[in-house]
């Protein structure tokens, strides 16, 4: 690793189109993290496959992504936005 570069963390949101589920979590290696997620390892998720990343969210500091991820998941005003952008987002990509 690069010590010039940052260690970020991140705030990702997984979707399961099929259920109208989605999951939100945080971790600094979002590959190996969405790659668990996606062969079935998190017991949290296994049942919901297959699922889609839809958004993530680099942060500088662990504590900053944890704080991201706490008001995603506890304030719906926050989830309830981010999916209407992604919502759109996904819109546009399908046309």
């Amino acid at each position: 690793m690069n010590p010039a570069l940052p260690n970020f963390y991140y705030v990702y949101i997984l979707r399961n189109s099929q259920r109208n589920w989605t999951y939100i979590g945080c971790t600094s290696d979002l590959p190996k993290r969405i790659n668990e997620h996606i062969s079935g390892k998190c017991f949290s998720t296994k049942k919901y496959l297959p699922l889609e990343l839809v958004y993530y969210e680099a942060c500088l500091s662990k504590i900053d992504a944890f704080e991201k991820e706490k008001k995603l998941k506890h304030f719906g005003s926050s989830i309830a936005k981010l999916k209407q952008r992604i919502k759109n987002s996904l819109k546009g990509r399908a046309g």
